[in-house]
């Protein structure tokens, strides 16, 4: 029996570069949208029952997809499912599914004049993806915000309630990138009453930031690399971000045929147009080398590697 008849929907050879920020990467063997959790857990189930190894996709931001493609079921979240919840006078949340993209969960908290929400304007992944690495900018985290997270667990095939502490999150980092059988379903966010005019002008702030700060204009994954723990510099303990090294290496601009590192925020490595993943690969293992040899510091690749 072919997996087509058992889940409508299913696409063969999909190209993935379609389907992420960094418009890099090779053909799906399966490729299916999953716009409800329900047909989420169903794909999931599909991909067990046809030992087919799968990917769960969410905005697409923080991944480089081989050029060779991914021989498997790349499972596509697309929600729009968010609802702001009143608790109390004082303390307000958010539900929203996996699939539903950070934008859309800040610009109901704007609606609902809901604060704590407003850093993550701007970035173009899912509420999944933001919980699943931690996501975070400016400062502030998605742990900051979590009060419970609902998981299926594939090992068991039971529904489960994680709440913060249980989600074990660090820096770019949580239970879920750990224990690969736990998948995200939904999200409950714990935010504050705010003013709107406030959230309003914090988001216009941050929304500035970026925009001077990043090279929005050209495809990327975003940053590639996590800041480093801090040094002893005679000494001293400081603390470098992963772009400031890598500019300190004379990196900045750095190019391989049609992919560079930028010379606005040496962390992103953007596409010229017509990329290669091997291309942004061959960058990645020569900023790792420069910086090793220059600062002794072993740089982590923050981005998911697909089809490797």
């Amino acid at each position: 029996m072919k997996i087509e008849n058992e889940l409508p929907g299913i696409k063969r050879n999909v190209l993935l570069k379609d389907y992420t920020t960094f418009k890099i990467g090779g053909k799906a063997q399966f490729f299916f949208v999953a716009k409800t959790k329900e047909e989420l857990i169903k794909a999931i189930r599909m991909a067990r029952k046809f030992k087919l190894p799968f990917f769960i996709l969410g905005g697409g931001s923080n991944v480089l997809v081989a050029d060779e493609g991914y021989n498997g079921l790349v499972i596509k979240t697309q929600s729009a499912k968010r609802k702001a919840q009143s608790k109390n006078l004082k303390l307000k949340t958010i539900y929203a599914e996996a699939g539903t993209p950070l934008a859309l969960v800040v610009s109901e908290a704007t609606k609902k004049g809901l604060t704590g929400l407003e850093w993550a304007i701007g970035i173009p992944g899912t509420v999944g993806g933001a919980i699943w690495g931690n996501a975070g900018a400016l400062g502030k985290l998605m742990r900051d915000v979590i009060k419970e997270v609902e998981v299926y667990d594939i090992k068991d095939l039971r529904f489960k309630f994680f709440d913060l502490r249980k989600c074990k999150f660090d820096y770019r980092d949580s239970i879920f990138k750990k224990n690969s059988n736990l998948i995200i379903l939904s999200t409950t966010l714990q935010l504050k009453k705010g003013n709107k005019k406030q959230i309003k002008k914090k988001i216009k702030e941050y929304l500035n930031y970026r925009k001077e700060k990043q090279p929005l204009n050209l495809p990327s994954a975003g940053s590639v690399f996590k800041n480093p723990p801090p040094i002893l510099v005679r000494g001293k303990s400081q603390k470098f971000s992963a772009g400031e090294l890598i500019e300190k290496c004379g990196l900045k601009g750095k190019r391989v045929r049609n992919v560079k590192i930028s010379e606005k925020h040496a962390n992103f490595i953007v596409n010229l147009g017509g990329g290669k993943a091997k291309d942004v690969k061959k960058l990645i293992n020569l900023t790792k080398k420069k910086v090793k040899n220059k600062f002794s510091i072993t740089l982590e690749e923050e981005i998911q590697f697909l089809g490797f």
